[in-house]
């Protein structure tokens, strides 16, 4: 079985479950009502998916919840998968303040 694609997609798809499960549904229900192949919504629940917006939506409307409910608290780098800048706009900010101070030449953020 493939590994969770990162914290985040995990605890979605525990949260997914839990409402899943307190609504008494099966999996093959829910995925019915979202729209999707049970096969794509087993992926979510295992958190090996990673959703689209839509398909947040989706999910929170077939299992009654604000998606809100499924998302809280998922933000920070603990959060995503290893990158190799996985940085908030406060880190950036405060990262270019001490290079100010130290005289260095602030960094600037790499485009991709």
């Amino acid at each position: 079985m493939p590994a969770p694609r990162s914290r985040a997609a995990e605890l979605f798809g525990a949260r997914v479950r839990e409402a899943r499960v307190a609504l008494g549904m099966s999996q093959e229900t829910i995925a019915h009502l979202a729209d999707m192949h049970v096969t794509n919504y087993g992926r979510v629940e295992r958190g090996e998916a990673n959703s689209e917006l839509h398909t947040i939506v989706r999910l929170a409307t077939a299992l009654n919840v604000d998606p809100a409910e499924l998302l809280a608290g998922l933000y920070g780098g603990d959060m995503l998968p290893d990158r190799e800048h996985a940085f908030s706009v406060a880190d950036f900010v405060a990262a270019q303040k001490a290079a100010e101070k130290s005289g260095e030449k602030p960094a600037r953020p790499k485009t991709r």
